[in-house]
């Protein structure tokens, strides 16, 4: 009987694929790439037309070996890597190193891991797509010019241990330029009007505000406002008119994985990373009690949000069975995109619809369960119908002034059924039924209000995953580690969601932006992954992107060696005193993180740990408590006094106190609770904590 081998990247699948397959398949894992570049040198032959040297992985001899044994036995390879340009080009090195015979090998995909999938894709089986491989070769080679000549001057020139990177170099300039937008924003003053109005028989008056006279009013300072109340005073309040109107909400897309992260982010708290690290889970499969292994969602990583035609015929028979024919979406709504997009994969959706949250809950970790939900019901919300509103807009005149009150209610709830977003959340005004053109409404109130315009806000992750996108740079796989790299390399700072640029990131950008203009410019950035896209399309060799990037590159870093002057970055000095020597001691960066060294190195070479303030005093002693870390990486709160004192909480203690047992409180999740479970107490955690 015939044997066939399957590789896949993860060994996560290897059961699962297996379970799909049967006997005659033996399913085996490459564990994500088996040949790079070698770590030691430029690994690119500039002489020989750019020719790449790839070399094994170190520690990957042993798996290969396996891989080659396994193939040798097969009748057909069948190279099962993940869809995309990178899986492409695991499988065309895997190819390589395998050394069979090419009829023999074959690459299959699919985009979920349920049976239906794999089996189909086997019989859809085909060459290696040269095009995306090149694609993938030539990404990583751009990457590799950028990171490999331009680091090394940054060692010199700043501090060892920084790096530059192509799309990495781009997420920090457009940090820092929002930072600057911060810095130098000056505030402008404004006013507003609140009339508040008695309508004879309602007993809750009428909010409106002024919206002007026949063009909208800016109202800049107080000598206005009181010119514009001293016309008001003695005016009469006449409803002048009342319009009734249908307003549509269109239901959502289903995610992308730029949606999918920023959504991730803004509703569940999650930062980037961690949504692909669950998406990932959820992917390449789920144990399900009475299925066994089965990948819930499809490929995470895609800009399309185009969805299979079997997928939307049952989504939208699962949706007339549970909600009605109503509910149902008459049209399929799509997105212009200028770019094409990556690979042609479906959007972020579950395998099966059947497969509701509440069925899955108790096979997943509450963080699993938290994003399955959240893909469920976006899938799910993006083939139903339109919610409809009511709408009334109601214009008061007085004088020659002009006061507007609009308000709307849901009468069809439609996609909203089964989710909605932060704006769909909020109250909506509601206007009394007895309001009529031409009645005449008693002044209670006008309420005049001072406000200042305000700067643009710091990015999230969210926010500038969003604007990655928008500008066209990186791709779905490069969000997550891009911005990793740069708060690993502490460029930024992540507070409270936000992103705040280092004094290391400002140096390090700045010398990008004088020594490396074309590396940093978001546009260049933009147009360097068209080129990609155009080399996977078949229509650009991918040759002749490297030959053009590469000469301009080294002229640059060649005059940069020259001319830049090497830049002193001061260390953060702290209140602790160096009990060897009397000193304050520095924040030093070291290869595990942050800690306290004494600045007399080297005649003094005291050294001990940073230990991070979370704001909140010891509950047993009254001194700071400072995060840690075990042996082992687990982050816990302990107090800064420790050995004296022994207080240590797996959980972020608060400075609240329970108000039944007077116990410390700690943060869990979007909750307060008593530190004493046997007390049990439990709050909502006040916004601003959040």
């Amino acid at each position: 009987m015939a044997k066939y081998l399957v590789i896949v990247e993860s060994p996560a699948k290897v059961k699962t694929i297996k379970k799909f397959l049967g006997s005659n398949y033996d399913v085996e894992a490459s564990n994500g790439h088996v040949r790079d570049f070698p770590k030691s040198q430029f690994g690119i032959d500039v002489e020989h037309d750019f020719e790449p040297k790839y070399i094994t992985i170190r520690g990957k001899g042993e798996l290969l070996a396996k891989l080659r044994k396994a193939a040798k036995k097969a009748d057909k390879i069948y190279l099962a890597t993940d869809p995309d340009r990178e899986g492409e080009a695991i499988s065309w090195h895997l190819m390589q190193t395998l050394k069979e015979d090419p009829e023999k090998m074959h690459r299959i995909t699919f985009n979920e891991i349920t049976k239906t999938a794999v089996k189909s894709s086997i019989k859809q089986a085909r060459d290696i797509n040269m095009d995306l491989v090149d694609a993938q070769q030539a990404r990583r080679m751009l990457d590799r010019m950028v990171g490999y000549t331009i680091s090394p001057l940054l060692w010199v020139k700043v501090k060892r241990g920084l790096s530059a990177g192509r799309v990495q170099s781009a997420a920090l300039r457009i940090i820092c330029d929002r930072e600057e937008e911060i810095n130098s924003f000056i505030p402008e003053e404004y006013w507003s009007l609140e009339g508040s109005f008695k309508v004879e028989g309602e007993k809750k008056p009428l909010t409106a505000k002024l919206y002007g006279t026949d063009k909208k009013l800016l109202i800049s300072n107080k000598a206005q406002m009181d010119e514009i109340l001293e016309k008001l005073s003695g005016a009469e309040y006449e409803i002048e008119e009342v319009k009734k109107g249908e307003r549509i909400k269109n239901p959502p897309l289903p995610f992308t994985t730029s949606t999918l992260q920023q959504e991730a982010a803004k509703t569940l708290n999650f930062s980037t990373q961690k949504t692909m690290r669950l998406a990932q889970q959820l992917y390449e499969g789920i144990d399900i009690k009475g299925n066994g292994t089965v990948g819930v969602i499809t490929y995470l990583r895609t800009d399309s949000t185009r969805i299979s035609d079997e997928a939307d015929a049952a989504a939208r028979e699962y949706i007339r069975e549970q909600y009605g024919e109503a509910y149902v979406s008459k049209s399929e709504k799509t997105v212009k995109k200028d770019t094409k997009i990556q690979d042609a994969h479906e959007a972020i959706r579950p395998t099966d619809m059947n497969r509701t949250p509440a069925l899955l809950k108790e096979s997943l970790s509450r963080d699993q369960f938290r994003l399955y939900q959240l893909i469920w019901r976006r899938f799910a919300a993006s083939r139903m119908s339109a919610a409809r509103y009511e709408t009334t807009s109601v214009k008061i005149q007085a004088g020659e002034f002009v006061f507007t009150v609009a308000a709307s209610k849901v009468v069809f709830d439609g996609f909203m059924s089964v989710y909605t977003q932060e704006e769909d959340t909020k109250k909506d005004n509601v206007l009394s039924q007895s309001l009529d053109k031409g009645m005449k409404l008693s002044l209670l109130e006008l309420k005049p209000e001072q406000h200042f315009t305000q700067p643009p806000a710091h990015y999230t992750e969210a926010s500038l995953v969003k604007a990655l996108e928008e500008k066209g740079i990186g791709r779905p796989s490069t969000y997550a580690p891009t911005i990793t790299t740069i708060i690993s390399r502490r460029y930024v700072a992540k507070e409270q969601k936000n992103l705040y640029v280092t004094e290391l990131g400002e140096v390090v950008n700045n010398i990008m932006k004088s020594a490396f203009p074309s590396i940093v410019d978001v546009n260049f950035t933009a147009m360097m992954e068209g080129l990609l896209d155009c080399v996977e399309a078949g229509t650009v060799q991918w040759k002749t992107v490297v030959r053009n990037f590469y000469p301009d590159l080294k002229r640059d870093v060649d005059a940069a060696e020259k001319e830049l002057e090497k830049v002193d970055i001061q260390d953060e000095v702290t209140d602790v005193i160096c009990e060897s020597c009397g000193r304050n001691m520095v924040i030093k960066y070291g290869p595990h993180g942050r800690f306290l060294a004494c600045p007399g190195f080297p005649e003094c070479r005291n050294t001990k740990p940073y230990y991070e303030k979370i704001g909140v005093a010891c509950p047993k002693c009254g001194r700071d408590v400072v995060l840690k870390k075990t042996q082992k990486g687990r982050k816990y709160y302990g107090c800064e006094n420790n050995p004296e004192c022994d207080f240590m909480s797996w959980q972020k203690p608060s400075s609240k106190k329970c108000p039944v047992c007077g116990s410390y409180m700690v943060e869990k999740g979007n909750k307060l609770a008593c530190s004493q479970t046997a007390c049990g107490y439990v709050e909502q955690k006040p916004k601003e904590d959040e």
